[in-house]
């Protein structure tokens, strides 16, 4: 499966019958699948198996799918409710006579509520299941470009990611033969700091300074770290290359890259290790904000 980004843009429209239709989908990284549908009203009824298209082809992601309905006809009915009517014209009459009120005019019977009816023209059920039907595929259509989007960006990422692995590999073999991790480096780096409180003027016993410096050796040793890192960016290698929803999987394996680095620095016993241990800080951060874009 090809990796894919959780950023993504996408637009479809048609026509059905007198509906022309419009869809819009943006998604934004998310730690789970957020789907929001903005429909307008009467056509929320497709909100349910709408979600169920998404979830069956999404995992991670928020996304806010906008549908816009426009009818090109604007046809209405005119109906006067004659009953009515008749029966609000007799009460009128009845009562203008016995006050004896000037008769009222017909217009204004029409504006009472309920004589003049107006109604914007209805689909037939046929027609209103054939929009539904186009609706439903206009949006499939869009996510399925929106999915499209989303896996290029995550081809762009992937590149992105395996040069940052590039960098923790090189920096891990860096650390690995750095020459302050060797035990007789440290046994004269001891033997010079020991001849700089004592002034050079009292022998050290030679034997001693060794047995020191093999201890100091065991407690700022990075043996582990660098053998974890090793693993964790054939690890990552490996996600990387199976693709699909393994955004979870990278962020929790970009925490474990900063816990070795975090040990690294702190064991370091000397300057340039230091620095190797700082750089490769920077380099998984940047891989850490990275995999936070990965499904």
């Amino acid at each position: 499966m090809a990796l894919a980004s959780m950023t993504g843009f996408s637009r479809t429209q048609g026509l059905s019958g007198a509906w022309s239709w419009a869809w819009e989908l943006k998604s934004v990284n998310g730690k789970g699948l957020d789907l929001r549908l903005r429909m307008p009203v009467g056509w929320d009824i497709l909100e349910a198996p709408l979600k169920a298209i998404a979830a069956g082809r999404l995992s991670r992601g928020n996304i806010n799918a906008n549908l816009t309905m426009t009818r090109s006809d604007s046809a209405v009915s005119v109906r006067v409710n004659e009953e009515v009517l008749r029966a609000v014209a007799a009460t009128v009459s009845r009562i203008s006579r016995e006050m004896g009120a000037p008769p009222v005019q017909l217009e204004s019977l029409l504006g009472l509520k309920g004589v003049l009816e107006i109604a914007e023209a209805e689909d037939t059920p046929e027609q209103r299941k054939a929009a539904e039907a186009a609706v439903t595929a206009g949006f499939e259509a869009a996510l399925h470009a929106l999915i499209d989007m989303r896996a290029s960006e995550g081809a762009a990422l992937g590149a992105v990611l395996n040069e940052r692995l590039d960098g923790i590999e090189r920096l891990t073999a860096a650390a690995e033969a750095n020459p302050a991790r060797q035990p007789e480096a440290i046994r004269a780096k001891l033997a010079e700091q020991i001849a700089a409180l004592t002034g050079g003027g009292k022998a050290f016993d030679p034997d001693r300074l060794h047995q020191e410096a093999l201890l100091l050796a065991s407690k700022v040793d990075v043996r582990e770290e660098l053998d974890r890192l090793v693993a964790h960016v054939a690890a990552a290698r490996a996600m990387l290359a199976e693709g699909g929803p393994v955004g979870r999987r990278l962020d929790f394996l970009a925490q474990e890259f900063n816990r070795e680095t975090n040990t690294l620095c702190s064991k370091a016993n000397d300057v340039s290790l230091t620095a190797i241990g700082l750089e490769l800080k920077g380099i998984v951060e940047q891989f850490r904000e990275q995999v936070q874009n990965i499904e």
